[in-house]
């Protein structure tokens, strides 16, 4: 009896550390003409950032993609993530999402319209409007120089900063 509690216990001890799989993202197709931003490193290359809002049971849903070009800097190579951290999308003065990680990453291309975008649910009531994409001015890389001197790498939203075909 007290090895079958034993057992039980350790069975849902276990149960309860074992970390949920993350559900899968919902994906929706970004309409001919999603808001487009991003910006630049110092060094070259940059990131653009494309996102519709959509309706979704009565709430606005912020979906997206973005791009890292494929020419720049080893310093600022597998930077873009931390860079789409920072970032936020507002809509109406009011912050809908911080953090623009969970979109989809995709290649740099001219036109994102139609792209398969990952979606974050809001709180906020469905009401149509104007999205706007922010991503503070940012230090991505500093390096020392045998001088004494400091090498900087920042990042700026200047627009789309992928590039594309």
């Amino acid at each position: 009896m007290i090895r079958s509690a034993m057992t039980l216990a350790m069975a849902g001890l276990l149960a309860a550390c074992t970390a949920a799989a993350p559900p899968p993202p919902t994906v929706a197709r970004l309409g001919a003409g999603p808001v487009v931003s991003g910006g630049t490193y110092d060094s070259g290359g940059g990131i653009t950032v494309a996102v519709d809002l959509r309706e979704r049971d009565g709430r606005t849903m912020v979906c997206g993609v973005w791009a890292e070009s494929a020419q720049q800097s080893i310093l600022t190579k597998n930077k873009a993530k931390g860079v789409l951290d920072t970032g936020a999308v507002t809509a109406g003065g009011e912050t809908l999402v911080r953090g623009l990680r969970f979109l989809a990453e995709v290649p740099p291309m001219a036109d994102y319209g139609g792209q398969e975008g990952h979606c974050a649910m809001t709180s906020r009531p469905w009401q149509p409007g104007d999205a706007q994409i922010r991503i503070p001015r940012q230090v991505v890389h500093v390096e020392d120089d045998e001088q004494g001197g400091t090498f900087v790498v920042r990042f700026k939203q200047t627009g789309p900063g992928a590039g594309g075909a």
